[in-house]
């Protein structure tokens, strides 16, 4: 994500408001108690960089008056912490599948979707697993899986909806393969390509174990070499299968890179030392941003998912508990929607997004029509030029198109070892 320039930075301070009587009409009306607004909250936020953008901090203190300071450690380090250390934040940025190891502690707090204004406006890919009144692919750890819990107190998910929900979506998107069709020069339309020898060398894979080998289980499966009941959930014996091929690949110089960091697999794509590989759309977006050719590939077998949501610690209370509240409606209200729409990623309450974007912006990024005119990222960047389509088309084509979700399996701790193995290979 990127900063923004553009954003008016002498906006009118909670405190200023108080001064007159019209602002404090104003806090009445939102449902914030005049003491809130006087007193200058800070916020606690726990989640990974990549979700920590400086201009929706600044864009929230400018119209609540309420400060965020974040607190960026790793995706593991995000679980180690909720599970550990629930005090040390007030507010928890975190993926869905990280949720079956925090919730069995009781160290979060169901959020009352009675206090979440647009609530009901979230996408039903959450809450019933379906777009546009489709099912979509429910392997690994599908949001509606654990969106629900029992009660506000509940260390277990619900089966049905309720009126308590574990984590309010954030973002999300679905990942495929990133191409540079320049050098492929031909169609790619399976996972199978990744171990294509053909790419002998200029190959990828994604070294985060729970994420790079479902990737992995993608590529055995549309191979022919195996049919999983759940790659987010697999037994010993799939595991095995699964790195052995890994291995095999990788001593026979498939791979030109195992890559870790976002910043890493640009690098390798804009340099064309790659030309396929595990990617994600922002990478895609930025290789572009270049002026270097770079797809992020629609696959026949599908897409593998991951979403990202906010919770709240159970012992979170009084002030900062609603200034909590306040943050994850204003999240929801349109306007962080829309910035994270421009950017390629995909916001929880479509409705209040569409309202904040241009025509334009909706056709292209929402509908999969091509562009009208130029499109832009939040901060100026041309993304794409007039007459261009999204890769992977339509919201409904791309999360309609959804194979599996990011998980952490059963057996974990077994194929965190075997990864480690073919990575040492």
């Amino acid at each position: 994500m990127s900063d923004s320039t553009d954003l008016p930075q002498d906006g009118l301070s909670r405190r200023s408001l108080l001064q007159g009587t019209a602002g404090l009409a104003g806090i009445l009306a939102s449902g914030l108690s005049p003491a809130i607004a006087q007193e200058k909250i800070t916020l606690r936020y726990l989640g990974t960089a990549v979700n920590q953008d400086k201009t929706i901090a600044e864009k929230f203190e400018k119209d609540t008056g309420i400060k965020i300071q974040y607190v960026a450690v790793t995706t593991d380090d995000v679980t180690k912490r909720a599970v550990t250390a629930p005090n040390s934040f007030d507010l928890i940025d975190t993926e869905y599948f990280s949720l079956k190891k925090i919730v069995p502690t009781g160290n979060l707090k169901g959020i009352d979707v009675k206090k979440i204004k647009n609530a009901d406006k979230i996408t039903s890919l959450f809450t019933t697993g379906t777009v546009a009144g489709k099912a979509v692919g429910d392997q690994g750890t599908a949001p509606k899986k654990v969106i629900f819990l029992e009660g506000e107190k509940s260390k277990v998910f619900a089966k049905s909806p309720t009126q308590f929900m574990s984590l309010i979506p954030t973002v999300y998107n679905a990942d495929t393969l990133g191409i540079r069709p320049d050098l492929i020069k031909r169609p790619i339309d399976s996972w199978k390509e990744l171990l294509n020898p053909e790419f002998k060398g200029k190959a990828a894979i994604l070294n985060i174990p729970s994420i790079g080998i479902m990737d992995a289980a993608m590529v055995v499966e549309a191979m022919g070499i195996h049919k999983y009941a759940d790659k987010g959930n697999m037994t010993k014996a799939e595991i095995d299968l699964t790195i052995k091929t890994l291995i095999e690949a990788k001593k026979a110089g498939q791979f030109r890179a195992l890559w870790k960091d976002f910043n890493e697999s640009v690098n390798l794509m804009a340099s064309g030392e790659v030309v396929i590989q595990s990617m994600w759309s922002p990478a895609v977006t930025a290789v572009r941003t270049k002026g270097i050719a770079c797809n992020f590939q629609p696959l026949k077998e599908g897409y593998r998912a991951w979403a990202a949501g906010f919770g709240l610690p159970a012992t979170l209370s009084g002030r900062k508990l609603d200034g909590a509240y306040e943050f994850i409606n204003w999240f929801l209200d349109g306007w962080a929607g829309a910035y994270l729409n421009r950017q390629g990623y995909y916001s929880a309450v479509l409705d209040t997004a569409k309202s904040k974007m241009e025509a334009y912006e909706w056709a292209y990024w929402m509908e999969g029509k091509p562009a009208t005119q130029d499109i832009k990222s939040p901060n100026g960047d041309v993304l794409a030029k007039a007459g261009a389509v999204r890769d992977g088309g339509s919201y409904e084509a791309r999360m309609g198109g959804i194979a599996c979700w990011n998980a952490v399996m059963d057996e974990n701790e077994y194929m965190v070892r075997k990864w480690n193995e073919f990575v040492a290979a």
